[in-house]
């Protein structure tokens, strides 16, 4: 079991969705790794990518990608369709 290279909480799942593989951690932190990597180099590649600085990258990276599915994506679809109309519609 990994910890979170940021806080340390444990991991809690491992999801492998369409030849990709997701680690969770207690905290949410949910970093794709590569599948056929083992534990102990995944322990490293996730201090090296992410604790050491760079994550701030990644978290930025997640940021972008949640506001255009939000605004311009399926998100938005569904956010518009369930939206009552405005007092100025009416």
């Amino acid at each position: 079991m990994l910890a979170c290279p940021f806080c340390g909480a444990p991991e809690t799942a491992r999801i492998d969705l369409e030849g990709e593989r997701f680690l969770v951690f207690r905290c949410m932190f949910s970093p794709r790794v590569d599948p056929a990597q083992p534990d102990d180099r995944l322990a490293q590649e996730l201090a090296a990518t992410y604790a050491a600085g760079s994550g701030t990258a990644y978290f930025r990276g997640m940021c972008d990608t949640l506001h255009l599915h939000v605004t311009k994506g399926a998100g938005a679809r569904e956010l518009l369709a369930a939206s009552p109309p405005s007092p100025t519609d009416r």
